[in-house]
């Protein structure tokens, strides 16, 4: 009895583990955590990761659900490859994230090879300073955020100065940028993003969605495309 009665303990706190005290409440309530399934789950921990991550899974497309519409719709001009095309990835990044920087070379890469590929860039600035972002999108109003977006990730961290060479190299006209700045319409967009990455779960940059997939963290390029693929085929 005491056995049973530590294993049944031992079963609930990996599932805490894996999901989270709520799920490992629910687990002990519904009948799920009966003597046959703890046993399994017990001589096969090795499966509770695979359980967590399809868990989390699913949750995240029950988040994105009721707010998909809005995370695909860019800001005007915010958008990489094909304005145009079927198939969305949206990324939520952040010029002060090194693996943001490391991602637009995968980015590129799903660009080039994916001609109907749409990118909606979704400006997250959680590291450091919102002024990249803001220019960033005073770029995007200008129709000239795909250069400013990779001359901002060339320029290095975000100082000032980094800034104002990413605008020069772009081609951007200070004074419009300026004043779409000081409109405050930055900012609404940029609090807009983060209340969408707050719905999500996303706590950090960068993040991706595609379809009804969603993930978190520098995943590559083949993750992306395979994302890509699934979205295409659905």
């Amino acid at each position: 009895m005491h056995n049973t009665s530590f294993r049944s303990l031992l079963t609930t706190a990996l599932i805490a583990l894996a999901f989270g005290f709520g799920g490992a409440a629910l687990w002990s309530a519904t009948g799920l955590g009966h003597a046959q399934t703890r046993s399994y789950l017990l001589e096969n921990p090795d499966i509770l990761p695979e359980m967590a991550e399809n868990f989390q899974k699913q949750q995240a497309r029950e988040r994105l659900a009721d707010i998909a519409d809005e995370v695909i719709a860019p800001f005007p001009g915010a958008v990489l490859g094909n304005p145009e095309g079927s198939v969305t990835l949206v990324e939520f990044t952040d010029y002060s994230c090194g693996y943001c920087r490391m991602s637009t070379e995968h980015v590129a890469e799903l660009v080039a090879k994916n001609p109907d590929l749409r990118v909606v860039v979704r400006e997250w600035p959680i590291l450091g300073t919102d002024q990249a972002a803001q220019m960033a999108l005073a770029a995007a109003q200008q129709g000239k955020f795909t250069q400013f977006h990779e001359e901002m990730f060339l320029a290095g961290p975000p100082s000032e100065n980094a800034i104002m060479k990413a605008a020069a190299a772009a081609g951007l006209d200070l004074a419009k940028a300026q004043e779409f700045i000081a409109s405050r319409a930055a900012d609404y967009e940029l609090a807009k993003n983060a209340e969408l990455a707050r719905k999500l779960g996303f706590g950090g940059t960068p993040s991706w969605v595609i379809g009804d997939q969603v993930f978190e963290g520098a995943v590559g390029e083949a993750k992306l495309q395979e994302a890509i693929d699934a979205a295409q085929a659905s």
